[in-house]
Order: structure tokens, then sequence, then C-alpha cells
């Protein structure tokens, strides 16, 4: 039972470790479960919401990829939870939380992915995906109720950009776990695309990396367990955050940036612009729910946007503005 597990996490967590019995609570407070810890609890409740099942239809890289073996937000999700887990697992940190925040750490994320993102930051005045998984695990979600969920998880997920201070061990696991996801599985599908070629990556990052993926990931995530042990800070090597940098800016230059990306993100910023702009003009097409929950229209236009799948936006967008996302289509 629940109690065996905490005695579990006093004996064994290092004492840098958030140690379930131990959470700063939730903003209402609730009867504690007899079975889970309260990071347990709330990894099952973020599993459950529809903010999670949308993110298997919301892009990573390729916008509304037709392919069957291109990464999702979802598989993206996954691969980070994977890698962060066997990081708190070697480093004795809590497990229960560090997968928490990343189940929730992308529920916030748009369609179209980062090209979304910057669509209605610049239409909104100011949006970032971490900040809008908040306000989805706080207030949208649950018609309106949010998931209640602890006060660390809350802070993970908010703060598990690069730029981000999260408060907790667990949640500095998530910033490197999902740079190391993101980078080796947009790889992955860049190759898969015809984009690139493993041997055309900086040899500056993979001597150091390893060369293909499995090696890769192995070798960054073992660099932050030895990097990270018995230490209050969990980081990577000096060398390997060199090598991590260095093939970030090779995958920005060639995939991210690149000229067929380029093409698209053109064209996805102006359909979203002129739904968001369809949405300010006719207010009844936006979803009960945000209208209720928002402070305005554009409030209402923008927390609906984002919640939106890939396919449902392309739906939408030739619904309202008769634009079809797949005659021009160039990634198949």
């Amino acid at each position: 039972m629940k109690e065996d597990y905490l005695r579990f996490e006093k004996m064994y967590l290092s004492p840098y470790a958030v140690f379930s019995d131990e959470t700063a609570g939730r903003a209402k407070e609730e009867t504690p479960c007899p079975m889970r810890t309260e990071f347990q609890r709330d990894r099952d409740r973020i599993i459950h919401s529809k903010a999670f099942r949308r993110l298997k239809h919301k892009t990573q890289v390729f916008i509304a990829p037709q392919g069957d073996h291109y990464r999702t937000r979802m598989t993206h999700t996954i691969e980070v939870m994977q890698i962060a887990r066997t990081i708190a697992r070697c480093l004795k940190l809590n497990e229960d939380l560090t997968e928490a925040i990343a189940w929730g750490h992308d529920l916030g994320h748009t369609p179209f992915g980062h090209i979304g993102e910057r669509v209605l930051a610049g239409v909104s005045g100011g949006f970032e995906h971490n900040l809008q998984s908040v306000r989805v695990v706080t207030l949208l979600e649950n018609d309106g109720a949010g998931l209640n969920l602890t006060a660390e998880v809350i802070d993970g997920i908010r703060e598990h950009r690069g730029s981000g201070t999260p408060s907790t061990s667990e949640g500095a696991i998530i910033q490197i776990a999902d740079r190391v996801a993101y980078l080796n599985h947009d790889i992955d599908d860049a190759i898969r695309a015809g984009i690139l070629t493993e041997d055309s990556l900086p040899a500056a990052a993979t001597d150091i990396l390893g060369h293909g993926k499995r090696e890769r990931i192995n070798n960054m995530v073992y660099d932050v367990v030895t990097s990270s042990l018995d230490r209050a800070k969990v980081t990577q090597s000096p060398e390997f955050r060199r090598a991590t940098e260095t093939l970030r800016k090779y995958m920005f230059e060639n995939v991210y940036l690149n000229e067929t990306a380029i093409r698209e993100e053109a064209r996805a910023k102006e359909w979203l612009t002129k739904l968001y702009e369809f949405y300010l003009d006719h207010p009844e097409c936006v979803a009960p729910l945000y209208m209720r929950l928002a402070d305005s229209v554009r409030g209402a236009a923008v927390d609906y946007m984002a919640s939106m799948t890939d396919t449902y936006a392309i739906e939408e967008m030739k619904k309202h503005l008769g634009y079809d996302w797949y005659s021009e289509r160039e990634i198949k």
C-alpha cells in the first residue's frame, strides 16, 4: 500500500529528491488516496485528460504528416517520459514526480507545432506553450475545473523550457530529457523525410554524442547521470552541452528552417492568422467552454486554437475559409 512506498522513498531516494509526503500540496485540498501518492495521482489525471489524448494528432516537426512513422506531440511526450524516468531512477530522484511533469509538459502546445505557437504569440501579444500547459491543467481541462495538480508538477510544467528555472531536480530532468528526445527523434524523422542523412550531421557533435539515434540517446543520458550523481544540480557535462548545442544549431539551419519547412510555415502562418481573425468576427464559432472561461473573445480564440489538433485546425480552415491544406503538400 501507499505507506510502504512512502517508507521506501525515505530509505532509498536521494536527499535531493522531492519526497511524495512532503509535497507543497494542491490549490484545493483533497482527501488523500489510500493507494497512490499525490504525484501518482497527478500522473493518472494527466494521462486520462482530454488534452493529453489530443497530443496524438498534434505536430512535432512535420505538419500533419501522411506517413505512419513520423513523431507526433504524443510520441514525443512518451519518449521524453522514458528518458526522464531513466535519469530519475539512476539519480534516485522521485520517478513519479518526474513522470507526471513529463506527461503534462506539452499539453498546451498548439496545432502545427512551434509555427502555431509563433502565430498565436503574434496575434495575442504573447503566447508560450509552457504557460498554456499550466492554463490547461489549472483551468481549461475538466470543463473549467482544471486538474488540481500539486505545486511541484505545475512548477515543472511551467519551467520545462530551456530558459526556465525549475524548483525541483525532477523538473530539471525534464528540461534536459526534452532536448535529448526532440533532437534525436527529429533527426530520425528528417532522415525519413529525405531532408538529411546520418552522415551529414556535424562531426563536432556526433564524435562526442554518438552515431545513430540509439547510441546518442544512451550516451547523452549516461552523461547526465554521471555529471549529476549525488549533486544538487541535474546537468550535462560541459563537453556534452557544447556538442548538444552544436547539433541543435545544425537542426535549426537544416531542418526546422529548411526550404520546405519555411514554405509550409509561411502558408500555416497565413492560414492560422486568418482563422484567428475569423473567430474574432464570428465568436459564435468558438467552442462555448473557451468563451465562458476567457476574459475576452481574443483570449477565447487563443485558448480554442491552442487546443486544436492539426487535423481539427485543417478542418476548421476548410470549413470557414475554404482552404484545403492537403492540396499543396510536399511532405508525404
